[in-house]
Parts: C-alpha cells; sequence; structure tokens
C-alpha cells in the first residue's frame, strides 16, 4: 500500500471507531478508541480461519507501518507541542520541584527498581532474562503518558496542583526516559566495560542541555517571527514549522528531540502568547493545535490496539506480562513515596498524592514505540509482549478506574 493509502485507512478506521465509542461506549476518546481496536483485533484472531485472508491482510498493514518512527520521529513531535503549549509556566514554575524531581529522579528510581525487581523475580517461574534487558524494559515503561487520564483529571475535580505535576512530569520524563533507553541500547551493544560512567554522564548532559537551547533558540526565533505579523494563518504555519523543524534538527544534532519541544512549545504557548499574538491569532493556534493533539492521539491509541495482531504471545510471556504489571506499579510506587518523602523537607504535598500519582502514571505509545526499535535478540519478543501488557492494562484498567480513585482519596481526606 502506497502511504496515501495507508494514511487514509488509518484515518477511516480511527473515525468509524471514534463513531462507536461516542455512539455506543461512551468512554474517554482514546482508551474508547484503543478498547474497539483491541476488541476488533482479539476477534480477528479468535475467529481464526474464518477470517483468515482479512486477518492476514490487516496483519500486513499494522506490519507495514514502523511505529517506532512514526512516533519517535513524527508523532511525538506534534503530542509535546500540542502539550506543552497550552501549559502555563507559572503553574509549572510553581511546581518545579516535584515536576524536575519526578522526571529526572523518578524515571531513574522506577527503571533500576522495575529492571531490578523483574530480574529478581522470573528466575522464581523458571525462565532466565539477563540484567541488561530488565534493565532496558524498566528505561523502556518508566516514561509516563497521561495524555488518556489528564481529561479524567479534570472531569473528578482534581486539584490543579496534581493536574500540573501530571502533564509536566510526562513531557519531560518522554524526554528522560528516551535518553536512559538509548544509553542502556549502547551497553547492550558495547558491552558494560566500554562504557565508562563519564561517557554515561556527558551522553545525559549533551542530550539534555543540548535539547533545552535548541528548544529555547528555536523557540525565540519563531518568537521574533510572530511579533512580526499578524496574521493567524501565517502565525499557525510558524508554530507547525516550529514543532516540525525543531524536532528534525535536533535529530539532526543527536540531542534530546522532545526535550527540545517542550521547551520551544512552553516559550511559544507562554511569552509568544502574552507578547506575540493577537486574540484572534491565540484562539486560531489553540483550536488547530487542539485538533491536531486529539486526532493524533485518537490514532495513535487505534494502533496500540491493532497492534495485538502482530504482538508474539506466549503463555509464558502472559505469566511474566503479569508479573511485569505488579513490578511496575510497585516501582512507581516506591520511587513517588521515596522522592515525595524528600521533598517534604521542602515544601508540603497534599494527602493522597502519592497515590494519585502511582495510580495516574499511565503508559502508553512511546514504550510500545521504544519496545519496537529494540535490536533482534533473544529476549526482544519477550520484552515486546510484557510491555503491550502493561500498556494495556495500564490504560485500560488504570485510566478508567483513575475517577474512581479520585474520588476515594478525596473522601478520605476530606475534613470530617
Amino acid at each position: 500500500m502506497s502511504f496515501f493509502e495507508i494514511i487514509s485507512f488509518l484515518i477511516t478506521l480511527a473515525a468509524l471507531f471514534s463513531y462507536v465509542n461516542a455512539r455506543y461506549i461512551k468512554l474517554p476518546t482514546t482508551i474508547g478508541v484503543m478498547l474497539v481496536a483491541l476488541v476488533t483485533s482479539l476477534a480477528l484472531t479468535a475467529a481464526g480461519s474464518l477470517t483468515e485472508g482479512f486477518r492476514e491482510h490487516a496483519a500486513e498493514l499494522v506490519n507495514s507501518i514502523d511505529f517506532e518512527k512514526t512516533l519517535l520521529h513524527g508523532m511525538l513531535a506534534f503530542l509535546l507541542f500540542a502539550g506543552s503549549i497550552q501549559l502555563d509556566l507559572h503553574d509549572l514554575m510553581k511546581e518545579w520541584l516535584p515536576i524536575s524531581v519526578l522526571a529526572l529522579f523518578g524515571t531513574l528510581v522506577s527503571t533500576f527498581a522495575v529492571g531490578g525487581l523483574l530480574w529478581l523475580v522470573v528466575p522464581l517461574i523458571g525462565l532466565q532474562m539477563p540484567l541488561i534487558h530488565c534493565l532496558i524494559f524498566g528505561a523502556l515503561i518508566s516514561p509516563t503518558d497521561p495524555i488518556a487520564v489528564l481529561g479524567i483529571l479534570k472531569k473528578a475535580g482534581t486539584t490543579k496542583e496534581l493536574e500540573t505535576q501530571t502533564a509536566g512530569e510526562s513531557l519531560f520524563n518522554d524526554g528522560i526516559g528516551v535518553v536512559i533507553f538509548l544509553i542502556l541500547l549502547e551497553v547492550l551493544a558495547e558491552g558494560s566495560d566500554s562504557v565508562t560512567a563519564s561517557h554515561i554522564a556527558y551522553l545525559l548532559l549533551k542530550e539534555a542541555v543540548g535539547g533545552f537551547l535548541i528548544g529555547l533558540v528555536a523557540g525565540f526565533a519563531i518568537y521574533q517571527l510572530l511579533k512580526q505579523v499578524d496574521n493567524y494563518q501565517v502565525e499557525v504555519l510558524l508554530t507547525l514549522a516550529l514543532a516540525m523543524g525543531g524536532y528534525a534538527l535536533s535529530d539532526a544534532l543527536h540531542v534530546s528531540a522532545p526535550i527540545a519541544i517542550v521547551v520551544a512549545g512552553l516559550f511559544i504557548g507562554n511569552q509568544g502568547r502574552h507578547f506575540a499574538m493577537s486574540p484572534k491569532t491565540e484562539e486560531h493556534i489553540d483550536t488547530f493545535w487542539e485538533l491536531i493533539d486529539e486526532i493524533l492521539n485518537v490514532v495513535l491509541f487505534m494502533l496500540i490496539g491493532l497492534e495485538v495482531l502482530v504482538m508474539p504471545f506466549q503463555r509464558s510471556f502472559i505469566l511474566i506480562g503479569v508479573i511485569a504489571i505488579i513490578v511496575t506499579l510497585l516501582a512507581r510506587w516506591a520511587s513517588v513515596a521515596g522522592l515525595v518523602a524528600l521533598m517534604k523537607i521542602r515544601r508540603p504535598f497534599a494527602r493522597g498524592t502519592v497515590t494519585l500519582l502511582t495510580w495516574g502514571g499511565l503508559r502508553g505509545g512511546i514504550s510500545v514505540a521504544l519496545a519496537l526499535s529494540l535490536p533482534q535478540s533473544p529476549y526482544r519478543n519477550l520484552l515486546l509482549a510484557i510491555t503491550y501488557c502493561v500498556v494495556i492494562f495500564s490504560v485500560c484498567v488504570q485510566g478508567l478506574s483513575m475517577g474512581y480513585v479520585i474520588r476515594r482519596v478525596s473522601r478520605a481526606v476530606a475534613p470530617s
């Protein structure tokens, strides 16, 4: 199929699944679309020979889409820019301590906690997986993805503080998680003896600081252009160029493109919004990026649901997947609880923060994309399968129950 045919098929399928969800299921859009796609995939698989030809054609189509390149080197630029341009920098700065600590140290702690626990538990069921592969799984599963849960947080009436912490942490830990993942892949390829601590520190510094500087410079350059025109069509196009061009430039310079785009989006969404946009331009830019965000999220979560057609599953993989779900939740709770306890020395936290940040730390498309980018090895199929298990549980179970958890926590902390 040609590129246009693939895009046409995906958009058409996403529209149909969105209609089914809006008309009959009435779940949050991204979760509902993913569930419809997942049920469709499972039905095709369960039907066996009755749908063999159609299932093979669908699987071939899904296989023809490079999920890793589509998301990490395509959709992510738009999704991160759309998320960051809506964030209020004033609110973000008020929560700078938990956001920065959870995004950096939380991702690091979670990576090693997930990897270490999985390495210890897997042998108990008679299987073996090297520590480096367990750590790679820890890195790819640690970045949180609140796309599906942010709407639920707002609808459930949670605090602005929690919304900002959740969104801010996710936007930045995407970049941190990808950097850690790439470093661990280098350790796997080169061997632990050839990769020194100073080299790892250099890579982290280069990726993070380089991405920050590229985002700041690109955002400032577009901001200067926005100040000199008052034409919303041109200004929307300039923001689109910033998202795409800034991401491509960061990739070419081998610095963190996700961090660059978040910084650029924050700059335009705050400095640009206040000093370079008319109210009419601001309205059109917000509408444009909200629409881009919604469409891409629907397509992304539909792809996650369709990936079951080509995912390698075995009984032992499912068992390890269940273990990985428990391990991931425990590691998330431990990292959040430990870091929040340390930060309480500097600032207070509302009761229930640890519970809500733990349960609201959803995993999504980035984890699947990173898993699909793994090089061929005896453990690749296992890592793919358990990543998929964690993501499906995270979005379906944690996402759908988030409103209930918020209400329970709110009642528990309410004054009597």
